[in-house]
């Protein structure tokens, strides 16, 4: 496995000045933002506009020693307002115009959440199966919203030779491994996992349980942690819409890695993902409102890198 970091945030950074502190720390490769929420870190309309700017793009994250892991495109391409639509499926479809360009295989992104109705405003994320109407609108979503749209993007995934790691994320359709890999089989292996445990933790989910679950489907690992804060969730439970800057009254938090979790975890979802053949990267995500990013990025590096798994094994005598 190789040590990445999605680059979002270095985003105030010139290019050549992220790619230095990112060498500086040992990590391998970079995930790049493109658009979506996380916002368009590479320009990549100038880029697609020009072909020797995707060039150099690709000349300097090799003289830094680095590899390009992912493009990240994190949007909702599903949204039931036409205008927010737009915006997120122009990104979304010159992210993976981009992503063939650089030869890069991996396009992260979300699922997507439609609303109730060919009329609604705003995306309705159903938690609950009654009364009844929420499992009428949830089939809707799926069977005339979900299914369609991916299926649709299935032929120019393979013509480009890019492949979509989902963000199982609370608020979209898939959000666990069942609902991952119920889209995977309405839409084929174009359809993959983009693993982040940090949602899985507050879910009540076992990332270990959720690899193996996954398996193969898994094509992008984040490397984020969450705090729970068991007192709390004893008397209102894990939903929480408070404010991320709560940080005294939410029911968990993002943390950087080790603040959530002790490494006795992390080396069991490092070595289950080897179990079921992952050798990718991991990538690290930085959203901890207690540690600045120089902090957070470096706690991190120094957390994982020893965790690691970066040989294969050799074939055991025992065998």
């Amino acid at each position: 496995m190789k040590l990445g970091v999605f680059t979002v945030l270095f985003g105030d950074r010139p290019l050549p000045a992220m790619l230095d502190t990112i060498r500086a720390a040992g990590v391998a490769c970079v995930e790049l933002g493109t658009g979506g929420y996380p916002g368009d870190q590479v320009g990549r309309t100038t880029l697609l506009a020009d072909s020797a700017k995707v060039q150099d793009l690709r000349r300097q994250v090799a003289e830094a020693g680095l590899s390009i892991a992912a493009l990240s495109c994190h949007g909702n391409p599903l949204h039931p307002r036409a205008d927010v639509r737009a915006q997120f499926e122009i990104a979304f479809q010159e992210t993976l115009q981009l992503a063939e360009a650089l030869e890069v295989p991996t396009v992260v992104t979300f699922s997507g959440c439609p609303g109730d109705s060919e009329h609604a405003r705003y995306p309705n994320w159903v938690t609950c199966a009654w009364p009844p109407e929420y499992r009428e609108l949830l089939e809707w979503q799926w069977t005339t919203q979900v299914i369609p749209y991916w299926q649709a993007q299935k032929d120019q995934l393979v013509a480009r030779g890019v492949r979509v790691a989902l963000e199982m994320h609370p608020g979209f359709v898939v959000y666990n491994p069942e609902t991952l890999l119920r889209l995977r089989d309405a839409v084929g292996p174009v359809i993959g996992a983009n693993l982040d445990p940090s949602h899985l933790f507050w879910q009540g989910i076992d990332p270990v349980e959720a690899i193996r679950a996954l398996g193969s489907a898994i094509y992008h690992v984040h490397a984020k942690d969450t705090r729970l804060e068991e007192a709390l969730i004893a008397v209102n439970g894990v939903l929480d819409p408070q404010s991320y800057g709560a940080l005294l009254t939410r029911r968990w938090l993002f943390r950087t890695l080790g603040y959530g979790h002790d490494a006795g975890v992390w080396r069991n979802i490092l070595s289950t993902l080897r179990m079921v053949g992952y050798d990718g990267v991991v990538s690290i995500e930085h959203e901890d409102a207690l540690l600045s990013i120089e902090e957070g990025f470096s706690k991190a590096v120094d957390f994982l890198k020893p965790l690691l798994l970066s040989e294969e094994p050799a074939t055991p005598w025992w065998t």
